[in-house]
């Protein structure tokens, strides 16, 4: 989905949090209900994994950035392939914060939770905040159902929920009555009750309904029976919630216009802005596109939407393995293509000895890894930053590599030109740490024009570039531009170019193989003052009060920390931020940086591994932060670490 907006940016007003706010109340023209204006809503969607939540999330997300509301979005999957229905590990969920203001993160706790079965409820309920509206499926509230996670009784009758909005709504049995003209066996009615649910909160919320009704055609054109089912149970309940006496109010949220910039907007999620980032790359480098990858979560949705665009040059293998992947990725850069292999923790694992030859033969190599928590399997549908450690220093030897991390979903397209750009200016690998809640989350996308885009062009070797003493013209593949420490880039086949290649060490220059002494030392201290010479834009830090601590961060902690940040601003608290998207080599201003804030506050989604680089480099006493739990921060938890370190 696309939108127009044309309004200038604004700053936002600090809230991000979770407290449902009143802008205004009207009564709807000509009818019975009212309609309440909200400045932001949080919704999530829960329910079996097989009861569609996330497409049901996804829909109501597409036809608010639509709207043109700013918005962030959390999906949470179960890790088990398919989980015993009904049970605590089957749970998925969807959650959506969206805005008329400038948003930051999915929020903190839902004000709105759509609870498909009694395994959904019992698994969300201690996020809600008391006052929220629980929509619950009553219809799954059987005897068997609750006993399987452990309710003795009833919730919906034992007075436990009686804090709360309670819309108990028999969403099976109505969307079965809603299809009963269709040639549909009960089981297959059943199926579209997570669409029964989205009509509704489409009505709740004065969603678009044109776009979600043309994806249904879309999706089911080859069965229009089933997709006319799903339109129909969509339409009923939307129905439902105008007609029924228990949703006495619907909301609006006015689209987020005085937020973004000029320009035309989409939603995009991490994965995908990265997918277009890379196919960004090779198109203004004027290279063809080479993805090598193994299928592994929650990278494989960059492998599944390459492979798409064959028109644009890309040229996808799904390998065997993880090291099949990498190891055609970079022959592939050997022979004159921007490569790129994709991955997860365990897969950067496998790995790491090609990444080592490609930092020995000095070739352009995108290693793109989605970190979820570890180790070995891990938590393979959770996020965490897990992997810093393994980028910077999980190869044998001494092999520097460069490091960039997105910060949102959005970002992970620039940071994909960025990657490109360090990869072929200075022929080397470069890791890209992005992770899956910026994978999976989705925010609004302005869509660069052609010119924004940097300009990647690359020169390859077309002859000779070293004259020997008797005057013979020759080509030495290893002698280094002066500026970066490059070597020459010669695609194989160029007549009077052909030089060998291998993980031997080479000597400088002539590239032959080297067991010199000396020579392993010039060429170990040369590989590393390559990438310490890489040219990266100096920190910015926001400190417009003169603070005494700062908070840094990396990744894709910079929504909630930033969120964080505006409440202690807007409570009077003075607090500084900076956030890197460099990892290695470091901005050349961050030790000044550093140096200039009596405290320092490092949030990390892992045990300290940015901390611990910070507090080597620079001798800083920096303070961790800490979480592993397979989850984003919070921002009202973040504030609250942070304002104790402020008082500290």
């Amino acid at each position: 989905m696309t939108s127009q907006v044309s309004s200038p940016a604004e700053q936002a007003d600090g809230s991000d949090g979770a407290d449902e706010a009143v802008v205004g109340e009207q009564r709807k023209p000509g009818g019975t209900k009212d309609v309440r204006r909200l400045d932001r809503v949080i919704i999530r969607f829960a329910g079996d994994s097989g009861d569609g939540m996330q497409l049901t999330g996804d829909r109501f997300t597409s036809e608010t950035a639509s709207f043109g509301n700013d918005l962030s979005t959390l999906p949470n999957f179960p890790a088990e392939i398919r989980a015993p229905a009904g049970t605590l590990p089957g749970v998925s969920s969807f959650q959506l914060h969206f805005a008329d203001h400038d948003i930051l993160t999915p929020g903190d706790a839902p004000n709105v939770l759509v609870a498909m079965n009694p395994a959904a409820l019992k698994a969300n309920i201690g996020d809600v905040p008391r006052g929220a509206e629980i929509i619950v499926n009553t219809d799954e509230f059987s005897k068997r159902a609750m006993q399987k996670v452990g309710y003795a009784a009833s919730p919906l009758e034992d007075g436990s929920l009686d804090g709360y909005q309670i819309h108990p709504v028999p969403l099976t049995t109505l969307t079965v009555e809603a299809l009963k003209d269709f040639d549909l066996t009960r089981k297959e009615a059943e199926r579209s009750k997570n669409m029964f649910a989205l009509g509704l909160l489409s009505w709740m919320y004065h969603r678009p309904t044109e776009g979600t009704e043309k994806f249904l055609k879309s999706k089911f054109a080859k069965k229009p029976d089933i997709a006319a089912a799903n339109i129909a149970a969509f339409r009923a309940g939307w129905n439902f919630g105008e007609t029924t006496e228990d949703f006495a109010v619907s909301y609006e949220v006015a689209p987020a216009a005085k937020t973004f910039p000029v320009g035309t907007y989409r939603n995009i999620s991490g994965n995908l802005a990265l997918s277009y980032g890379l196919i960004a790359a090779s198109r203004q480098a004027d290279l063809p596109l080479f993805l090598g990858s193994y299928p592994i979560t929650p990278a494989s949705d960059i492998l599944h939407e390459l492979s798409r665009h064959k028109n644009f040059g890309v040229r996808t293998f799904q390998a065997e393995d993880e090291i099949a992947g990498i190891g055609a990725a970079l022959g592939a850069a050997f022979g004159g293509s921007l490569a790129v292999t994709t991955t997860s923790g365990p897969g950067v694992a496998l790995k790491s000895e090609t990444i080592g030859l490609a930092v020995s033969l000095e070739l352009p190599l995108l290693v793109v890894d989605i970190q979820r928590g570890g180790p070995s399997t891990g938590l393979p549908t959770k996020t965490e930053q897990a992997d810093l450690l393994q980028a910077m220093f999980g190869r044998n030897g001494e092999a520097p590599v460069p490091i960039v991390a997105p910060r949102t979903p959005a970002d992970c397209f620039d940071a994909a030109l960025e990657a490109a750009r360090i990869a072929l200016t200075y022929r080397t690998p470069v890791m890209l740490l992005s992770d899956g809640y910026l994978a999976n989350g989705s925010e609004p996308w302005r869509i660069p024009e052609l010119e924004e885009l940097p300009d990647l062009a690359v020169r390859f070797a077309q002859g000779p570039n070293h004259t020997l003493e008797d005057g013979s013209e020759v080509f030495w593949p290893y002698k280094r531009d002066p500026q970066t420490l490059a070597r020459p880039w010669a695609v194989p086949g160029t007549p009077g170019l052909e030089h060998r290649i291998g993980g031997i060490e080479k000597q400088d220059g002539t590239g032959n193989i080297s067991y010199d002494p000396a020579n392993h030392d010039f060429m170990v201290r040369t590989r590393q003052a390559k990438i310490d010479g890489i040219d990266v834009p100096d920190v910015e830090v926001d400190d417009p009060h003169g603070a005494r601590t700062l908070v840094l961060g990396w990744g894709s902690t910079y929504g909630p920390v930033t969120a964080a940040v505006r409440r202690l601003r807007a409570a009077g608290e003075a607090i500084a931020q900076a956030h890197l998207r460099h990892l290695n080599p470091f901005p050349k201003n961050l030790g000044g940086v550093l140096g200039a804030y009596d405290k320092v506050v490092i949030p990390e989604m892992n045990l300290g591994q940015l901390a611990t680089l910070v507090r080597a480099r620079y001798l800083v006493d920096a303070h961790s932060y800490n979480q592993v739990n397979g989850m984003p921060f919070k921002a009202e938890q973040l504030a609250s670490a942070l304002k104790e370190a402020i008082d500290g």
